[in-house]
C-alpha cells in the first residue's frame, strides 16, 4: 500500500524526576502519545515505533519540577497519504450511493457514487448491499471485501478519505490480485510464445542462409573446374 514509510527520528524525550529509575517505561508512554494521530513534524500519522537509548547520560533541564531529556534514535512507522495515491481497506458499510470503508483499522473513508466507475452497479444479492461489476461476474464490493481505491483527498485533522474507484486498478483486492496474476501468466506465455517463434524464425533463416551458401559454393567449385579445364586445353 502506497504512503507508509519507515523515518530515522533523532529525538529527546523530557522524562520526570519520578520516572528516573524507569526511563525506558516513561519513554514507551511518550511515544504511545503520538500514536494514531497527525503528526506535523513527521508529516503523517504514526502507525508504531522502534528506539533505542545510545547512552545511559540524561541532562537534567532547569526548573521549579526539573525533568530529564533523554536522547534516542527512532524508528517510526509513518502513513502519509496524498492524493492519488492508492490504500487499502476493508468495506463495513454499502449503500446505494456511498461505500464506506476503515483504513488500517483506525481511519475512515467514503467513495460516493460519482466516484465510482460505470462498470460497477449497486444491488441486492441474497439479501445483501453489493456493487457487481457488469464486466466482471466474480468482481463483487460487499460488506467485508478488502479494496483499493484511489485517495482523492484526506483530512488530517479527523483522519478521513475521500476516494475514488474510477480507475482500472481499483476494486477488490482478492479479485484484482487473481486477475493481475492471470494477466501476468498470460503476459509470460505470449511472451514465451515470441521468443519460441522468434527461435524458430532464426533456425528457418539459419538453415536458408546454410542452404544458400552452399548453392553458391557449389556454383563456384564449378566455374573453377571450368576454368581449370580451359586452361589445360
Amino acid at each position: 500500500m502506497e504512503g507508509l514509510k519507515v523515518s530515522d527520528a533523532n529525538m529527546v524525550i523530557y522524562v520526570h524526576p519520578s520516572n528516573a529509575n524507569k526511563v525506558s517505561v516513561a519513554v514507551h508512554r511518550e511515544l504511545n502519545s503520538l500514536l494514531f494521530q497527525y503528526n506535523e513534524i513527521f508529516e503523517g500519522v504514526v502507525l508504531a515505533y522502534q528506539f533505542d537509548i545510545p547512552s545511559e547520560t540524561a541532562k537534567i533541564l532547569p526548573g521549579v519540577d526539573p525533568y530529564i531529556g533523554v536522547r534516542l534514535k527512532a524508528k517510526l512507522l509513518i502513513f502519509a497519504p496524498k492524493p492519488g495515491m492508492l490504500v487499502e481497506g476493508k468495506v463495513v458499510k454499502v449503500a446505494r450511493e456511498s461505500i464506506h470503508v476503515v483504513v488500517l483499522g483506525f481511519s475512515s473513508a467514503i467513495i460516493i457514487d460519482n466516484d465510482i466507475r460505470e462498470e460497477f452497479i449497486y444491488k441486492i444479492k441474497h439479501g445483501e448491499e453489493v456493487f457487481a461489476s457488469t464486466s466482471q461476474k466474480r468482481h463483487v464490493i460487499k460488506v467485508g471485501t478488502t479494496i483499493r481505491f484511489q485517495v482523492k483527498s484526506f483530512d488530517e485533522e479527523i483522519l478521513h478519505f475521500s476516494g475514488s474507484l474510477i480507475p482500472a486498478h481499483t476494486g477488490s483486492i482478492r479479485w484484482l490480485e487473481k486477475y493481475l496474476k492471470d494477466d501476468s501468466q498470460s503476459s509470460r506465455h505470449n511472451k514465451k510464445h515470441e521468443e519460441r517463434d522468434e527461435r524458430e524464425d532464426v533456425l528457418l533463416h539459419g538453415d536458408l542462409a546454410v542452404d544458400e551458401g552452399a548453392v553458391l559454393l557449389d556454383n563456384s567449385i564449378k566455374k573453377l573446374k571450368k576454368q581449370r579445364i580451359g586452361e589445360e586445353f
